[in-house]
């Protein structure tokens, strides 16, 4: 029984989870609960996991000091949008606000002192602070510190010495704060939100003979979708009927439509734009790449990012710290240099607010929520905060050439026809032959051929036979002839110096080249290539615009074929005649030498050297599991366009870190020398602890700008 209670794990999404404070103290009070084992609070992703148990009852009383809501992830809630100043605590804030003007009018008519001042001065306190006393003087009672107690503490203070106006005001601030970090964060969590949005929940499809609308979750492997033109698709599949052109930018970042025929690939969440088509189901919704893409960049969120790590450590110690320096000016002028006590505790707790670490805390979580979020809408996953923080200090770029640099898939470049015999003929004789063939180069010929109308009917193989290694010999219309590299001529002791010369200048220009003949002539030549994509010599040049000092290409191609392509895109280096163990030792040797290197490839074959860069980004991410698996960072389009921006998007998310923390820090350090000459007012305190926080927010949500 206990074993089946360690390992019952359930996952919930939450409503009006509003600062990370409260976060630490939810998860706390989960802790509490006996039955439950371990909990794990995704703050940016506002998302629970609880393993145990514990109902939701449970659950919302652990956090009903911040009104939060639970709900089981799968249940679809429609989350009403209850504008800004509708909300409860919102319109509290708004009373709290008019007490507050109308005490200032009864201070300036009636004086400081007066009952009706000092009781329209308290109602103010009272409305606006009535939630963070419940909280503040609760945590009091426990010796918890965090930033309600250091609030409650502070306003209690400023009554009792009788700055009852100065109290009014704090709490009126703090308030406002609280609200405006909240619709803050709401924001950036909607990058996430509308994610989870693109999909439909239902979907039309037939079994058998018979046609059904029915749930996302109950649709089934080798079920029929059913899409008609302008419908997003809700699972997905492989096209069976039909064709269309689907806008995959959803998934891609792609906005330019791809036409899918039968046999293609199709995405949940991307739109269908003219055709109608019929798809058979291939994935679950739980495994459907919109979902993945949700779960990885949930997932991402929750990761601690280093300069995150750095933050949470400091403030565990800052605010203890920032009770203590409270506490000695409060005393130790009175009691020792014969200071006035109402002045020096009221410095002691304009100490205690200003000391607020709120503004340091939500310094990195926004940035990378945001960052994360922003890259996601355009087709890049970036799988952690620590990823993001790397690429950004990326110093090397190495690319995987074929699928990466090149199209992946070859061409024929070049026909020369020796010996009397017409270039349709030289196509015809090399396409019957490789129609037996298993090589990627005997497709590029057959596909040549078909381009040129040649039909097979005419060019007939017979008697077709592999040489291992070399090419393969066929009889062709009554002819025995032979395809394959110079070397097989060469064997056949037939291969003039003059033909040699021409071999040799296709493959400097990176081709490679496949000779046609008898036993007795070579009647002629095909040469092939690897077409370079048109973005990567674009893209090498972006990258080393931004600064990337140096990019290298790793092929298992040799060193004629790699230098040429190297030389087309303007790499700065080639590494030829690798295997996947020789691009691992590479770049180790990168890392060793130049400290922050990338690895991009296909996430197939790459997988090693892609595990071992600093950051692996893997090409196409959209159709391969294992891409979006292996990678750090996934580019969903197989498109290097997206890399510059990824590296842009990083770097600009380290520098507003770094400015939020140093800002956050900077403006605590000012105020707390203002203190001690007794320049700064508790109203004061509040207005540059909720700025400090206001500005890192806004900082923050200027990553939803980067473009690409």
């Amino acid at each position: 029984m206990g074993k089946a209670l360690e390992n019952n794990k359930e996952i919930y999404r939450l409503q009006g989870l509003s600062c990370t404070n409260c976060a630490a103290k939810f998860e706390k009070n989960i802790r509490e609960i006996q039955t439950v084992n371990d909990v794990q609070l995704n703050f940016g992703a506002s998302k629970l996991t609880v393993i145990g148990e514990a109902t939701i009852e449970q659950l919302e009383e652990a956090g009903a000091f911040d009104g939060i809501k639970v709900l089981p992830e799968n249940q679809r809630v429609k989350e009403e949008k209850i504008p800004f100043w509708k909300k409860a605590e919102n319109k509290n804030t708004i009373a709290s606000l008019i007490f507050l003007i109308f005490g200032y009018a009864s201070m300036y008519s009636l004086g400081e002192d007066h009952l009706a001042t000092i009781f329209i001065f308290a109602l103010s306190i009272l409305i606006g602070g009535f939630d963070l006393f419940k909280v503040g003087l609760k945590n009091l009672t426990k010796l918890q510190f965090d930033m309600k107690t250091l609030m409650t503490i502070a306003i209690i203070g400023a009554a009792i010495i009788g700055e009852w106006s100065e109290g009014a005001v704090v709490v009126f601030l703090f308030a406002l704060s609280e609200a405006l970090e909240s619709y803050s964060m709401d924001k950036a969590r909607e990058s996430i939100r509308s994610l989870m949005d693109i999909a439909p929940k239902t979907a039309l499809i037939r079994r058998g003979n018979q046609e059904m609308e029915l749930d996302v979750e109950d649709i089934e492997l080798e079920d029929i979708l059913i899409i008609k033109p302008g419908q997003k698709l809700a699972m997905d599949g492989e096209v069976i009927k039909g064709q269309s052109s689907i806008n995959q930018a959803a998934i891609t970042g792609e906005s330019i439509p791809i036409l899918k025929t039968i046999g293609d690939e199709v995405f949940a969440g991307t739109l269908n734009e003219e055709g109608s088509l019929e798809v058979k189901v291939t994935k679950r919704v739980e495994d459907t790449t919109i979902s993945k893409i949700i779960y990885l960049v949930e997932e991402a969120q929750a990761e601690r990012a280093p300069s995150q790590a750095f933050v949470d450590k400091f403030a565990k110690y800052y605010t203890p710290a920032i009770m203590f320096i409270a506490l000695l000016i409060a005393v130790i002028p009175p009691l020792f240099i014969g200071g006035d006590w109402s002045e020096w505790i009221y410095r002691g707790l304009a100490v205690l607010v200003v000391g607020c670490p709120c503004a340091l805390v939500i310094s990195t979580p926004v940035a990378i929520v945001t960052a994360i979020g922003n890259a996601a809408k355009k087709g890049v996953l970036i799988k952690g905060g620590i990823h993001l923080e790397e690429a950004g200090r990326l110093k090397v770029i190495a690319f995987d050439k074929t699928g990466t640099l090149t199209k992946g898939t070859p061409e024929v470049t070049d026909i020369k026809v020796l010996k009397g015999h017409e270039e349709d003929e030289l196509l015809g004789i090399s396409m019957a032959i490789e129609t037996f063939s298993q090589h990627p180069l005997a497709s590029a010929i057959i596909r040549k051929g078909e381009e040129k109308g040649i039909s097979l009917n005419d060019y007939k193989a017979e008697d077709f036979k592999s040489i291992t290694g070399k090419g393969a010999k066929a009889i062709v219309n009554s002819n025995l002839y032979y395809i394959g590299s110079p070397n097989l001529f060469k064997e056949m002791n037939h291969l003039p110096t003059s033909i040699e010369d021409e071999i040799k200048a296709l493959q400097i220009q990176g081709k490679t080249v496949m000779l046609v003949g008898t036993d007795q002539d070579i009647i002629g030549m095909v040469a092939v290539a690897d077409q370079v994509r048109d973005s990567s010599s674009k893209v090498i040049q972006k990258l080393l615009d931004i600064g990337i000092q140096k990019t290298v290409m790793l092929t298992g191609d040799n060193q004629a074929t790699g230098q040429a392509i190297a030389k087309q895109v303007g790499l700065s280096e080639v590494k030829a005649d690798l295997l996947p163990q020789d691009k691992l030792e590479t770049i180790k040797s990168l890392r060793e030498q130049y400290g922050k290197v990338a690895m991009v490839g296909d996430g197939v074959n790459d997988a090693p050297a892609l595990a071992t860069a600093t950051v692996g980004i893997a090409m196409g991410g959209a159709g391969t599991d294992t891409a979006i698996e292996t990678a750090d960072i996934a580019l969903m389009a197989d498109d290097l366009n997206k890399l510059p921006y990824t590296i842009q998007l990083s770097r600009r998310a380290l520098r507003i870190i770094k400015e939020n923390i140093i800002f956050a820090l900077g403006l605590k350090l000012l105020a707390l020398i203002l203190i001690v000459p007794g320049w700064l007012t508790l109203w004061m305190a509040i207005f540059a602890d909720m700025g400090a926080t206001l500005i890192v927010v806004l900082n923050s949500l200027r990553l939803l700008r980067v473009k690409e």
